[in-house]
């Protein structure tokens, strides 16, 4: 049985044939509606913030939700239609890092029932005790959905949201944008961020996976941006155990911990990597690209976040002790640059200075998508928006592409770098299978050699399918649902900021070391290739037949 490649719910396996306990989201989903869930069955033992034997929310809102147009203006999906808090009536562009957020409620806009208030009209029975702040919350079921709801006096909308993985790269970004707009910003990471902090955030080093901080941590928020992960490139795409904790493990604690909290608005930040697996993508839309099969993903990192992503859109529609439901929705970038950016452009340049990318491979016509922090940031804002009852709840359930709306070889796109640097663009050309297999060996030896010592491969073997397959998306959904209007950015710009930022140093005995090994082992491989080939095994036809 192959995984639910549509990423619905466990009732979708179930429809289609498939076996839930041999899917891995179907797994995990089933993971969260045990004894101590928020939505479950009730309260395991021990405290009330505990997550008992079994774990977070119970089983879905009906059939889940399925990647594509789903319910929009107007359409709240679940048993209720009391409206959430938004950060403001509105998005408007400002200076900084991209979209500020205009506080206040938008119109018809409330808050969440407060502690012991019985469910508001319209509001659907819950699905067992949970473990609300209250024990005396009402259980009673709510009279039926009406056409209407009458307004009532209501609690100051919260205005607080809270970051997971705040002190990357992008968190930080995103949370210094809300911040500056006037939103009381909670920063939590293991990781203290390497910038200052703007007034107005609150920065709290845990654990994505430490219930009871987390727990602590969300007490008054409204809305909540998951942006925590792990093993996104490098070494740490090697890191199984961790990568499968923190990304599957941390996002599920975090759905739990919202619905008992009553956090109303939940954004997952994804990637384009939970559709794409090195086969060719172009222009791809979220209804005509379905999920990569997980059981064929070449790393552990795309195969969580696929895994992640499925889960949050299957959280939505959630019931909330005290009324009110779970909203989510998904974005799913591709790589990110900008001004300060730790993990992309400092690797390749660091690759450049050694003298390590001399080479290029794959297809000259092969494109990707890149997107800048500030877009991004701007997508996020704007979710968090389309989330609310001001704007229909327009993202309800929905997954969006989110890039600059350009597409580019990575060489060509890379030459700024090459250029500023000094260095000569990659001249020798590789072939594809030649590098794919020396990403192969290097992964194993990294592995093998990691309890002695770190030898980091230059490249993993979904780096180079990143590289050599096209897989670009659109962004027309994010326009047409979002608001979404990506501002142009020049890659140039970002080199000469990453520049000045550091000071450039001469090419060490250790690197040139490196570079001999690196182009013995080619030559290697090469070698061993053409062994292979003329014994008739051709290990490699399968792989790269479409690179």
């Amino acid at each position: 049985m192959k995984p639910n490649s549509t990423g619905s719910s466990p009732e979708a396996c179930k429809a289609a044939g498939q076996g839930e306990k041999t899917c891995p989201v179907c797994q995990a989903w089933g993971g969260l509606s045990g004894p101590g869930s928020g939505v479950g069955s009730g309260v395991g033992p021990g405290s009330g913030i505990g997550p008992g034997p079994g774990a977070l929310v119970g089983p879905g809102p009906g059939p889940g939700v399925v990647l594509g147009p789903g319910p929009r203006a107007g359409a709240a999906q679940g048993p209720s239609v009391v409206p959430e808090p938004g950060l403001g009536a509105g998005v408007v562009p400002g200076p900084g890092l991209g979209a500020s957020a205009v506080l206040g409620p938008g119109p018809g806009a409330g808050s969440v029932p407060g502690p012991g208030a019985a469910p508001s009209p319209g509001t659907g029975p819950r699905r067992g005790s949970g473990t609300g702040p209250k024990p005396s919350e009402s259980t009673t079921p709510a009279p039926a959905l009406q056409q209407k709801t009458q307004p009532k006096p209501t609690q100051a909308p919260r205005q607080k949201v809270l970051v997971t993985g705040g002190g990357g790269y992008l968190g930080f970004s995103l949370g210094t944008s809300l911040a500056k707009s006037g939103t009381s910003v909670i920063l939590l990471d293991l990781r203290r961020p390497q910038w200052e902090l703007s007034p107005g955030t609150e920065f709290i080093q845990a654990d994505v996976r430490d219930e009871e901080a987390l727990y602590r941590a969300l007490e008054g928020v409204g809305c909540v941006f998951h942006v925590a992960s792990y093993g996104m490139s490098g070494a740490e795409k090697l890191q199984k155990e961790q990568i499968e904790s923190i990304n599957v493990g941390g996002t599920k604690l975090v759905i739990d911990v919202c619905v008992r909290r009553r956090v109303p608005r939940l954004i997952y930040t994804s990637t384009v990597n939970v559709a794409f697996g090195g086969k060719p993508i172009e222009q791809g839309n979220e209804d005509s690209v379905p999920y990569f099969p997980l059981d064929q993903h070449l790393d552990h990192y795309s195969r969580t976040k696929a895994i992640a992503d499925q889960l949050t859109l299957m959280a939505n529609g959630t019931p909330l002790p005290g009324g009110g439901i779970l909203r989510t929705c998904v974005l799913r970038p591709p790589g990110i640059y900008g001004p300060e950016e730790q993990r992309h452009l400092p690797r390749v340049a660091g690759h450049i200075k050694r003298r390590l990318f001399v080479f290029r491979f794959g297809d000259r016509r092969a494109r990707m998508n890149w997107v800048h922090v500030r877009n991004l940031v701007q997508a996020h804002v704007l979710a968090a928006e389309a989330l609310t009852a001001a704007k229909g709840y327009a993202a309800s359930g929905q997954a969006y592409y989110i890039n600059d709306g350009d597409s580019v070889n990575l060489f060509e796109w890379m030459a700024p770098l090459f250029e500023k640097l000094g260095y000569r663009q990659p001249w020798i050309q590789v072939p594809t299978s030649w590098v794919y297999l020396a990403a192969t060996v290097m992964e194993y030896l990294h592995l093998i050699l990691r309890p002695v010592c770190s030898v980091p491969p230059l490249l993993t073997r979904s780096e180079v399918h990143s590289v050599a397959v096209t897989h670009t998306f659109q962004i027309a959904k994010a326009r047409a649902q979002l608001g979404y209007s990506p501002d142009k950015f020049s890659f140039a710009d970002a080199v000469e900021q990453y520049l000045q930022s550091t000071t450039r140093q001469p090419s060490s005995s250790t690197a040139r070391t490196l570079l001999r090994l690196l182009l013995g082992l080619l030559l290697l491989l090469g070698l061993l290739g053409l062994a292979l080939h003329f014994l008739g095994l051709q290990p490699l036809q399968v792989t790269v037949q479409h690179l």
